[in-house]
């Protein structure tokens, strides 16, 4: 019996009491990497990032976690970011396909479709593995403001509000509570720091933070970090 399990945790087979065990452990991957935010706002997007990064000679430029996939859309992945480079590289490729085929920008909603369609073939063929990796999508389509998160089995869904990586589920928990449908953009980048620094405690620190955000009115991803985000924090 044990070697027959070992048979089913090897592979993306279903075992016998109806399980994807391959998908479970990158579910546990996801949940060790460094947490991200999403908030809708009512003039637009937010993306709250840790970088988690401690190697004082890593450049903050290159361990950004705010990714732009096009002009009004940007991502955050938590889990394995080299299986998110890959994702995000085809999220990019798609946007930019969109536009020159249609000369309009594409929809937030497709690009995560996309994403979560490569995913999900990813839990079906034999010889592959799932991509051990969380990604949520946040940016502006149709003058509204859109939040995105996709999972390892590339299930996705719309949220308010949401967090992926690290203590997401005492993330959401705090953000149940004090989420506002009238959330400004700069309401939204307080809750998610407010949020983790409650989290994080002693370890809270405002240089270990990304910030992506897009306002409706304007349609550009802006990015802040390091001392921009002080006045955003008690």
């Amino acid at each position: 019996m044990q070697h027959q399990a070992m048979g089913y945790d090897r592979s993306t087979l279903f075992s016998p009491d109806g399980r994807l065990l391959q998908v479970e452990y990158a579910q546990k991957t996801i949940r060790l990497g460094s947490a991200s935010i999403g908030i809708v706002c009512k003039d637009g997007a937010v993306i709250v990032a840790d970088r988690r990064t401690k190697d004082i000679l890593i450049t903050a430029e290159s361990s950004s976690k705010i990714y732009e996939v096009d002009d009004h859309i940007m991502a955050s992945a938590a889990g394995i970011l080299s299986d998110a480079r890959i994702l995000i590289e085809r999220a990019q490729l798609i946007s930019q396909q969109h536009r020159v085929t249609y000369d309009t920008a594409i929809d937030v909603e497709s690009v995560i479709k996309e994403i979560a369609d490569i995913k999900q073939q990813f839990t079906q063929y034999g010889g592959t593995r799932p991509f051990g990796v969380a990604i949520l999508i946040a940016g502006v389509s149709n003058n509204k403001a859109k939040v995105f998160s996709s999972d390892v089995t590339g299930n996705y869904f719309s949220y308010k509000a949401t967090a992926i990586g690290e203590n997401d589920e005492k993330i959401k928990e705090i953000l149940r509570k004090k989420y506002d449908d009238n959330l400004s953009v700069e309401d939204g980048i307080r809750l998610a720091l407010e949020t983790f620094k409650e989290i994080l405690g002693k370890n809270f620190a405002l240089d270990r933070f990304d910030v992506g955000y897009v306002k409706m009115d304007e349609g550009k991803i802006k990015k802040l970090s390091g001392d921009a985000l002080k006045k955003y924090i008690k």
